[in-house]
């Protein structure tokens, strides 16, 4: 056991002393994330476009606009939802304009939102029962921070790990890392190591940064959203480990890594809130790992979510480090054929 514990140390040292030599791949790392998040909030940091929001209790009713004539407006997207208490608190953030119940006739609305004023006027006369809620809005930065940080974090841990690992299958490195007593599940765990280090100070340094110019939203606990940027790297890792396994052609290597990058950053909520997207999407969603760190993370700095909230995306996370790491240790390939 302690040779093998030295050996991954030995290789996790190497691997952080090559990634600090390369300054132009450790730079970008860096200097990507603070760029997006600041063009983007200044971006975006308009009214928006005139949409109204509007939030169903239960979640069905949302598709019978002849249930109530709030839900026929023209220009209001009207999202399902299950949780009503979860709802209700997205109200009071200013992420939904209004919240209607469709059972008991009730609505709440937020009376510091410009939409949500518009919107309960229309309802006034219409035989629903108001309740006000109060709140500070959430700005779209302080909700793109968490997807622009798991981005980031997504890139350095697929393409980080994947092309390191087939450029040192057809340089001849792993064939004679072969040669040592170091197994193939040690090398993968010295190399999840090594990417951790990196990726968990580059992301905090990111953080300080982007949070001292335009002091975004945290609410909840520093050291859950630690634990969750760790459970989220740790997977994201071993997806990388998983996918370049067998992979002898930096191409195809890349290919692969967009193949599951992309859907990612599309459906797992970088940009976007995927609420109301059809089923088939989320289905998709859920079977990623970026959507359950954002999911969490969201959780924590917007609501102050505590452990027993966020437990089944760390669950999640947990389970799936553990399955692509076993499944990168079956499948991995020392050398080429």
């Amino acid at each position: 056991m302690r040779a093998a514990f030295k050996r991954i140390t030995a290789l996790t040292h190497a691997r952080n002393t090559e990634f600090v030599r390369d300054r132009s791949a450790m730079g970008w790392n860096i200097l990507l994330p603070v760029l997006l998040v600041a063009g983007l909030g200044f971006v975006f940091s308009g009214e928006g476009r005139p949409l109204f929001k509007v939030a169903v209790f239960p979640a069905e009713a949302a598709q019978a606009q002849e249930a109530h004539p709030i839900l026929g407006l023209r220009y209001a997207e009207l999202v399902g939802v299950a949780d009503r208490q979860a709802a209700i608190g997205k109200v009071e953030r200013h992420q939904f304009d209004l919240l209607l119940d469709a059972g008991t006739g009730e609505y709440w609305v937020n009376d510091s939102s410009p939409k949500g004023y518009v919107l309960d006027n229309i309802a006034v006369g219409q035989g629903l029962t108001r309740n006000q809620v109060s709140g500070a809005q959430t700005r779209y930065v302080d909700w793109l921070v968490p997807g622009i940080l798991g981005m980031n974090m997504m890139f350095s841990c697929l393409f980080g790990v994947g092309y390191v690992i087939v450029r040192y299958r057809k340089s001849g490195y792993l064939k004679r890392l072969q040669a040592t007593p170091t197994t193939a599940f040690e090398f993968l765990c010295a190399q999840i190591a090594s990417r951790m280090i990196v990726i968990m100070l580059v992301t905090v340094f990111v953080y300080v940064g982007t949070d001292w110019f335009l002091n975004f939203r945290m609410v909840g606990s520093y050291a859950n959203l630690v634990l969750v940027a760790v459970l989220g790297a740790s997977s994201m890792v071993a997806m990388g480990l998983a996918v370049a396994a067998r992979v002898q052609s930096e191409e195809l290597a890349g290919g692969l890594l967009n193949l599951v990058t992309w859907p990612m950053m599309m459906i797992s909520g970088v940009w976007f809130s995927i609420e109301g997207s059809p089923g088939a999407i989320q289905w998709v969603a859920q079977a990623l790992p970026l959507t359950h760190v954002l999911t969490a993370a969201r959780a924590v700095m917007l609501d102050g979510a505590g452990l027993a909230a966020i437990a089944p995306e760390l669950t999640v996370l947990a389970a799936m480090t553990g399955g692509f790491l076993l499944a990168g240790a079956l499948l991995f390939r020392w050398g080429a054929d």
